[in-house]
């Protein structure tokens, strides 16, 4: 009940926006329209805080009345962002312990992230 009350969720936010588009970037997808701030994975290169940067891998491009899927990707459609932050995630700490062995090892992760403003779909 609880995964049909989420799809539900979603359907109701991709309805009320008039055109979205699904974009993949760091081996993740996100759903994305014009205005939105997306938190993504760090883009490999020499980036820095409003630089603007273009994602091109478009799955699904929906304008309100016409839906344009991929196959896997849409020729031609790219979707412009600008990155207003670069920061890294809260750190996340991972225990490895066995009992009656002396064996304990504890490891903290901080996960690079761009924060980023969609500024047009195109």
């Amino acid at each position: 009940m609880l995964h049909f009350e989420w799809l539900l969720s979603i359907l109701a936010r991709v309805m009320a926006i008039k055109e979205f588009a699904i974009i993949e970037t760091g081996g993740k997808q996100y759903l994305v329209s014009e205005g939105d701030t997306v938190k993504i994975e760090k883009i490999s290169g020499d980036h820095k805080v409003g630089d603007s940067v273009i994602f091109d891998k478009v799955l699904l491009v929906d304008n309100g009345s016409d839906t344009t899927i991929g196959t896997p990707y849409i020729k031609g459609a790219h979707v412009n962002a600008e990155i207003k932050k670069i920061a890294r995630a809260k750190k996340v700490v991972v225990i490895k312990y066995k009992a009656k062995s002396n064996y304990f090892k504890k490891r903290g992760h901080r996960q690079p992230f761009f924060e980023v403003t969609i500024t047009k779909l195109a």
